[in-house]
């Protein structure tokens, strides 16, 4: 796992050694503190950091430098895949940049997986090979990078690239704007989840709930209007 906030991930008593060591030694993969030093040393340089900095404290790092020690620990048991919760979202843009290129060198030269979670559509499209769409807390459509981009069929899916800025300023989207507000994940509407704000809605969606269909090879959508 590689948590959202990379500061807090980190136990501030606890050295670098101790923070990236500490699942080496819960899953038994080093015996002494010279095997697990040495592992660390070796994790650090993976992630670009300079392996004499294993003694030092979170708090004598950076914000940047605390996300690489979070994706050192996480690569520590040698996992095949990896949970990246918003791992950029608390960077600084140009720290974001190289957080993601590290992430992606590292799945390269590891062999990763990542189930990679962001509301930052841009660095999704960055570094992502199939997205999944969600809207509370349903998965409403599924596909490959481009396919998405180019062609999403979800009302909600058309609405959140709409929202995506152009980088030049004679040139403007047509905005999908949704009304309403946001239903509690609590009580949630019957039928399609999404029908209370759906520019698109019909009668039946407040009824029935609707089905995963594949529209096309690998691109799914959930929404009565391809059902």
């Amino acid at each position: 796992m590689i948590f959202q906030d990379p500061y807090a991930s980190l136990n501030p008593r606890m050295s670098v050694a101790q923070n990236i060591g500490e699942p080496l030694l819960i899953h038994g993969l080093v015996k002494t503190r010279k095997q697990r030093d040495e592992k660390v040393s070796a994790l650090l340089e993976s992630v670009g950091l300079n392996p004499d900095y294993i003694h030092r404290f979170p708090f004598e790092f950076s914000g940047g430098q605390h996300q690489r020690i979070g994706i050192a620990r996480a690569l520590a048991v040698e996992p095949e895949l990896i949970i990246a919760d918003e791992p950029v979202s608390a960077l600084d843009v140009s720290v974001q940049a190289q957080i993601i290129n590290l992430l992606q060198d590292l799945r390269e030269q590891f062999g990763l997986t990542y189930i990679f979670i962001a509301h930052d559509l841009s660095v999704v499209k960055h570094i992502s090979d199939r997205i999944a769409v969600m809207y509370l807390g349903s998965i409403v459509e599924l596909a490959g990078k481009k396919t998405l981009f180019d062609n999403p069929l979800h009302p909600y899916t058309q609405s959140l690239l709409s929202a995506v800025p152009i980088p030049v300023p004679s040139q403007k989207r047509n905005r999908i704007v949704l009304q309403g507000d946001i239903p509690s994940s609590l009580n949630l509407p019957h039928g399609c989840i999404f029908h209370t704000r759906c520019p698109k809605a019909m009668d039946i969606c407040s009824e029935v709930v609707p089905k995963a269909t594949e529209k096309e090879s690998g691109h799914w959508v959930s929404c009565l209007l391809y059902s």
